[in-house]
């Protein structure tokens, strides 16, 4: 009996030691910045007993890590220098769980808050308690599969990480050439940089003719061009200008870096968007009708201008309103709307605008000298009336948001031809909205289609209240995926976006 209980203490004066020891050993490494997770680190410790990483378990993590670079993410973020080292050591322990906890926080939202670079954010990312989540997984499954099923589930998350590899290994083969060209290529014209430029279609596999002069700017090649300008969102006339060779100068090693950047967008997102909801890409002029994992409905959009930009965030659209009438925001009616009623006040009456005083009476157009008026103290409210004039066109959907977005019809039905369509103030105008508007309203008894088209008809004001509300993520991503062929496209970035998140991600 004396045995047993001389055993029990020895082992737990030595458990005790073992604690204190580990504790000494997140200190000091806290103290000299070598962790990520610090606070983190420690909740495990004072749960589970030390040391955590066996030869199987280190084995698996080493394995995760080095298979970070799959996802963008790069594993010397994650001690690998310092794990790979033989030893068993206390330092090396909590350098394990620590690199755990900080690689599973990246894969499951991301390394870099969305916050910090797209201040309009609000797209709830995925969370998890990841302390309690290592000490829930780290005896039933290995830490390399506990890892990997906190990344994105989306196929078009996966979609990327092949393309990663693909580009990957071209930029390791040297890439492609560059095309050192100035001024505007044209059909038909000569030039003597053609030669780098069909050398460039050629090695990305967009081109395979036989040219019959070799600084000839041929149909063969400038058909080759116009397929590279459609799949980059550029208006596809053939000639080679300077935004045109700058996609067309983006090395290898370019798309490697812009697919990362996109990889990071999506772990950003959360797992659940909404049975039915809305996904707008900003930068690719596209809005998709999501029901579960298909996308039932596809519009294109036109988008803020650079310097008018349609913010990114999400928010719930909870009602639409037919034949609305536009209140036009100060702003606009400062800086845009202003001007023209200087030019030409006829305008006004043509067009439907009604001017308010500040208590929202009805104020005479033609009794205003318009030129007087400076545009930093403008006093009037200005609305315009529904019909085929209004900017609003026939409908408009409603997701209450502090940035005044949505997205609404348009009478400038000409934008949908262009390729590139960033036109508008901030607001998302819709190719098809009556089409959207029956899939919205689907859901929403006593709307049928005929009602719709009844009610647009009619001229009245009307707002619908949707039986159940539907998300609308408004998005940005550069890269994109065809869900059907499952290739890529690498788009214009219109807003500049990508060099910010990549910047952050090499500022590790």
């Amino acid at each position: 009996m004396r045995n047993i209980v001389c055993t029990a203490l020895c082992v737990f004066l030595i458990g005790l030691a073992h604690a204190e020891n580990y504790k000494n050993t997140i200190q000091r490494l806290t103290s000299a910045g070598s962790l990520h997770s610090p606070v983190s680190v420690s909740r495990v410790y004072e749960k589970m007993p030390a040391p955590i990483w066996n030869a199987a378990r280190m084995e698996s993590l080493l394995q995760d890590i080095a298979g970070s670079a799959s996802h963008g993410l790069e594993p010397a973020d994650y001690h690998l220098g310092v794990l790979s080292s033989p030893g068993n050591t206390s330092e090396r322990d909590v350098y394990a769980t620590d690199a755990y906890l900080t690689l599973a926080g990246h894969l499951l939202g991301g390394r870099i808050d969305p916050v910090s670079l797209e201040p309009t954010w609000t797209a709830k990312g995925r969370e998890r308690d990841l302390p309690v989540y290592l000490m829930e997984t780290i005896d039933t499954v290995s830490p390399a599969v506990s890892l990997e099923q906190l990344a994105p589930s989306q196929p078009r998350y996966a979609r990327l990480r092949d393309a990663l590899a693909h580009f990957e290994k071209i930029a390791g083969e040297g890439g492609w050439p560059t095309v050192r060209g100035s001024g505007l290529l044209k059909p038909g014209h000569h030039a003597a940089w053609v030669p780098s430029l069909r050398a460039r279609m050629r090695a990305s596999g967009d081109y395979n003719g036989t040219p019959q002069e070799a600084t000839l700017y041929d149909a063969e090649l400038v058909h080759a061009v116009k397929i590279f300008q459609v799949r980059s969102n550029l208006e596809p006339d053939g000639i080679v200008g300077p935004i045109t060779l700058k996609n067309l100068n983006q090395s290898a090693q370019d798309k490697v870096n812009k697919i990362k950047v996109n990889l990071e967008r999506w772990r950003w997102l959360p797992d659940d968007m909404g049975y039915r909801h809305i996904r707008v890409n900003i930068a690719d002029y596209r809005l998709e009708a999501h029901e579960g994992t298909n996308v039932k409905e596809i519009f294109d959009v036109v988008v803020g201008r650079t310097y008018r930009q349609t913010p990114i965030f999400s928010a719930n659209m909870s009602y639409l309103v037919l034949n609305p009438w536009w209140e036009v925001p100060r702003k606009l009616a400062r800086q845009d709307l202003l001007p023209k009623f200087q030019k030409t006040p006829e305008i006004i009456r043509e067009l439907g605008y009604h001017i308010l005083d500040s208590h929202g009476q009805s104020v005479d157009p033609y009794a205003v000298d318009w030129k007087a008026i400076p545009a930093a103290r403008f006093p009037y409210r200005v609305r315009q009336e529904p019909g085929g004039k209004n900017a609003l066109g026939r409908v408009k959907f409603m997701f209450p948001n502090q940035h005044e977005v949505y997205l609404h019809d348009t009478p400038s039905r000409d934008l949908f031809a262009k390729v590139r369509r960033d036109f508008s103030s901030g607001c998302i105008r819709v190719s098809d909205p009556m089409d959207l508007a029956a899939w919205v309203l689907k859901a929403t008894p006593g709307w049928s289609e005929d009602k719709v088209l009844d009610v647009v008809a009619s001229g009245r004001e009307t707002s619908v209240r949707l039986k159940d509300r539907i998300p609308v993520h408004l998005l940005y991503w550069t890269v994109v995926v065809n869900d059907e062929t499952g290739d890529i496209r690498f788009i214009e970035d219109i807003y500049e976006r990508d060099d910010k998140i990549w910047a952050a991600i090499q500022n590790r």
